[in-house]
């Protein structure tokens, strides 16, 4: 029997064939994600039933599992998983569980079911986010045209050259932002890093803009599924009006419209974010859901 293992960069091929012949629709089933964060999350994984396993261990809350992935019994998966996680926890529960895989692959008498709403997916449609069409992005243009007015800039794909420019830009915002105190600012300041350093193995793609010869925004994203891309991380320079909106603008025309949707995760039930994700008028969310096994 396989035995779980921490996750490392020469394990890529093994995801992405799991999620290739079986499309996530959750923002956290990428390489890229789930490398990212394994140090914040303690990322272990296996195979069973044809089925990719992952377990996750943030800090010193619970630990937990993520619904399986693959063309396997998914069943006989979730069952194997929900029976390890009780051997090494009191708190047994699988989390980020989408709607598809509670209709079709679960065992619903055994586990209750509690919606997880803060970890909900936020998806918009690429031509929007790119266009901003129409009065109820009223908003997000005067915003974007204030930024397009007041500044010289340069809009970049992200490349080699670019990388290092954009980690300064990441630790000049880390003092801002005094991640040293708040340890979800340095637990996300880690993936940045993990990322960036890991850009050309990882394969992922990322825009940035450029004032002079500094990075003031930068974003990271990559292919979910053959519909929908995802976007990781996001940053701007809060204090140049309208960047925020520039650097979502502009790295969507570049990089995004072969897709029809964008997911830009969660809002983790921060006021301040769940009101700026809503700005953008969703197309729709990907719910999630919390599996507590019954005794």
């Amino acid at each position: 029997m396989n035995e779980f293992r921490q996750i490392k960069l020469s394990d890529k091929d093994a995801f992405n064939e799991f999620f290739s012949k079986d499309p996530p629709v959750i923002s956290e089933l990428t390489f890229t994600n789930l490398f990212m964060w394994r140090h914040c999350y303690h990322t272990l994984w296996q195979t069973r039933d044809n089925c990719l396993l992952i377990v996750m261990r943030p800090g010193d809350q619970p630990l937990f599992g993520l619904p399986p992935v693959g063309h396997g019994n998914k069943i006989e998966a979730l069952n194997f998983l929900v029976d390890y996680l009780r051997e090494v926890s009191p708190d047994a529960r699988i989390c980020r569980v989408s709607d598809d895989v509670i209709e079709k692959h679960l065992d619903k008498d055994r586990y209750t079911i509690v919606e997880d709403r803060d970890n909900s997916d936020y998806v918009y449609l690429a031509q929007e986010l790119a266009e901003l069409p129409g009065n109820k992005f009223h908003k997000k243009k005067n915003h974007l045209n204030k930024f397009l007015k007041n500044y010289q800039f340069e809009y970049r794909r992200l490349d080699d050259e670019l990388v290092d420019r954009v980690l300064q830009m990441q630790e000049q915002w880390c003092e801002l932002k005094d991640c040293l105190t708040n340890p979800n600012l340095l637990a996300e300041d880690r993936a940045v890093y993990e990322a960036l350093t890991n850009y050309k193995s990882l394969g992922f793609t990322g825009g940035a803009i450029l004032i002079g010869s500094k990075v003031e925004a930068f974003t990271l994203g990559e292919r979910l599924n053959p519909d929908t891309a995802v976007i990781h991380i996001e940053k701007a320079n809060p204090e140049i009006p309208g960047l925020y909106a520039a650097i979502n603008r502009f790295f969507c025309e570049d990089a995004l419209l072969e897709f029809t949707y964008v997911n830009r995760e969660q809002d983790l039930g921060v006021d301040g974010l769940r009101k700026a994700k809503q700005s953008y008028h969703p197309n729709h969310m990907v719910k999630k859901f919390t599996l507590i096994p019954r005794d």
